[in-house]
């Protein structure tokens, strides 16, 4: 089976259309969906509708969590706002009181198989939603994430793409969906074949423009939610 793995959408609908369109054409069956469809950006209702589509799994992010903290904490909104965008203020206006609780309700790690391959979904790292992890950070820190009982161990939260492979398993960030820290334009996820254990890191163009327009007229005040989706 082909199964796609995917992270931090944050509200990017344009960006994940592109991605699944792209999976559909590559025949995968499956979404591994590792948190953080809310936060910066404005579209988690129509994410969560395009994810009901497919066959998927998913679990907490740290922006889900922030989500909760709005929700208990109105107060909170525009120092959320100043640091994210408007994306959390959305998912409230948004969603569903059902969707809501579907959200909050998520783990913050979980354990799938398929075929006779496993993999561990996480977030930040396996003990951590909040801990960042860099592709040159010390070896001891990835080494901590190598797992004796699966094939991959998967993370997101640092938006940046690269796998390495530990001694019992292969660690494998997909990079960001919807805010790529790589490059601007590019929507970052990963296919795992589950039958023969190969993987490929992928990069899928989408148009930024309407994103920049509705960024212009909800955030204009925050720079930086442009600035890294026009980068090169």
């Amino acid at each position: 089976m082909k199964i796609a793995i995917i992270s931090d959408i944050h509200g990017n609908y344009d960006a994940l259309v592109s991605v699944l369109k792209k999976a559909k054409t590559e025949g995968v069956q499956h979404l591994l969906v590792l948190g953080d469809i809310v936060g910066y950006y404005y579209h988690p209702d129509k994410i969560l509708k395009a994810l009901s589509e497919w066959s998927f799994d998913i679990i907490k992010g740290n922006h889900e969590q922030i989500l909760e903290d709005l929700i208990a904490n109105p107060s909170l909104g525009e120092s959320i706002r100043l640091k994210y965008g408007s994306g959390h203020q959305d998912a409230i206006a948004k969603l569903s009181s059902a969707q809501l609780d579907f959200l909050r309700d998520l783990p913050e790690t979980k354990s799938v198989q398929f075929d006779e391959t496993s993999l561990l979904m996480c977030h930040g790292s396996p003990w951590s939603n909040e801990f960042y992890i860099y592709p040159d950070c010390e070896k001891e820190i990835i080494e901590k994430c190598d797992s004796v009982a699966h094939d991959f161990v998967l993370i997101g939260h640092s938006h940046y793409a690269f796998a390495i492979k530990n001694l019992n398993s292969v660690l494998i960030n997909p990079g960001s969906v919807g805010q790529s820290r790589q490059t601007g334009g590019k929507a970052s996820w990963c296919i795992i074949n589950t039958k023969n254990r190969c993987f490929q890191l992928l990069s899928t163009d989408y148009n930024v423009e309407d994103l920049v327009h509705e960024i212009s007229e909800r955030d204009a005040d925050i720079e930086y939610l442009t600035k890294v989706l026009i980068r090169n």
